[in-house]
């Protein structure tokens, strides 16, 4: 039986052809280097993994979903939406016969929302052309809505036991770390040499296994700042540790300073307290939800003028604004944004009728999935309104 090497050696410097200091080259040039670097990282895992409720199924349905929900998103924050998606959706069926603001409703408050777009085209199509199941191969995932490389990966993995790589934010730092690939992971180049890393760790009929491994590897130990090289099971063969260099791969990406605008959103209040919404389009930012009529605000422009020529532009409507009923900071992915929401009323014209309208009740709200900021609005309101 071949000898793998004790973790807590740092043995690169005795394998063939490597030298103190040299370049992370020298450790692709052992073939052996990527079977102890899986060994070891399998070994850890079976006593390491991270328990998820997504993890005790089989169920390429509940896979899917998770996998869906993780993009971009942390495992505390889908966990409680996990739950109750699954709740009111249990298959692929009752998710394709439900509305798309049934959907959207369940998503209220996770964000990124084309994602839950995506799982209600998907479901659809998955009933329409797969006899309602989710394809088995990353070839038949890549085909459909919101399915990426690595998300297609991680449910052919995860759900079918396939022995495909992933790629996702945490696996990328890792193999980027591992293997001391320097240069920006999002490059072509540079993303190449990490799928072919990434796929060399697989071993054979362990696709799951080393897939639910990296993931986790990289969300406790291998951090983006501050990796904890110390408890690392892998850092005997990591080529950045040996040689000191994990604080610099993968780079820092610049800081961007995002910008800030003001928006301006118009509360208008029907007789029995039942608030006014329009549905955003379903192409753009918060695509489908239901939002205040709104306008950003141009520069030179008072928050009052700004709200009377975005209504009058989009609803036909001369607004007479009567006090401004609060205002909410929100950070989305590009820019920041001042909501400052009026309570109003007309002069002239009446607000707009039919599909893509409606009005929020004061109690029991039914299937309106607000934005996280026109939410925060909707809470003032009924604040006020209790005193």
């Amino acid at each position: 039986m071949r000898r793998v090497p004790s973790r807590t050696r740092r043995i690169a410097p005795e394998r063939p052809g490597s030298l103190p200091g040299s370049r992370p080259s020298v450790f692709k040039e052992d073939p052996r280097t990527a079977a102890w670097i899986s060994a070891a990282l399998l070994g850890w895992f079976r006593t390491a993994a991270r328990p998820m409720a997504w993890r005790e199924t089989r169920d390429p349905y509940r896979i899917w979903v998770s996998e869906i929900m993780l993009q971009q998103t942390r495992v505390e924050t889908v966990a409680p939406y996990y739950e109750r998606f699954l709740l009111k959706f249990p298959d692929v069926e009752s998710l394709a016969r439900a509305t798309l603001d049934d959907v959207l409703k369940a998503w209220e408050g996770l964000g990124y929302y084309s994602r839950a777009i995506n799982l209600h085209r998907t479901a659809g199509i998955l009933v329409a052309r797969h006899g309602a199941r989710v394809p088995r191969t990353v070839e038949a995932l890549l085909a459909l809505p919101g399915i990426g490389r690595s998300t297609a990966g991680a449910i052919a993995a995860i759900a079918f036991g396939a022995d495909v790589p992933i790629l996702d934010a945490n696996a990328r730092r890792v193999v980027a770390r591992l293997f001391a690939v320097e240069g920006d992971p999002r490059s072509g180049r540079v993303e190449r040499i990490l799928w072919e890393r990434s796929a060399s760790l697989v071993r054979k009929g362990k696709g799951r296994e080393t897939a639910l491994a990296l993931m986790d590897l990289g969300a406790v130990v291998c951090l983006p700042n501050a990796p904890r090289c110390r408890e690392c099971p892998l850092r005997s063969y990591c080529s950045s540790c040996l040689r000191e260099l994990q604080d610099s791969i993968p780079p820092k990406r610049a800081k961007k300073v995002l910008p800030h605008h003001d928006v301006v959103a118009a509360v208008f209040r029907r007789t029995d307290g039942a608030l006014f919404l329009m549905r955003r389009p379903s192409d753009g930012l918060l695509g489908g939800l239901w939002a205040f009529p709104s306008g950003k605000r141009d520069p030179g422009e008072s928050l009052e003028d700004a709200l009377r020529r975005s209504l009058l532009e989009k609803l036909r409507v001369r607004a007479v604004l009567q006090r401004e009923v609060g205002a909410v900071r929100h950070a989305y992915s590009h820019y920041r944004i001042t909501l400052h929401g009026f309570l109003c009323g007309t002069d002239g014209g009446a607000l707009p009728e039919g599909e893509g309208t409606g009005w929020l009740p004061v109690h029991g709200e039914g299937t309106f999935a607000l934005p996280r900021a026109d939410r925060k609005l909707v809470e003032f309101i009924h604040r006020e309104e209790e005193r």
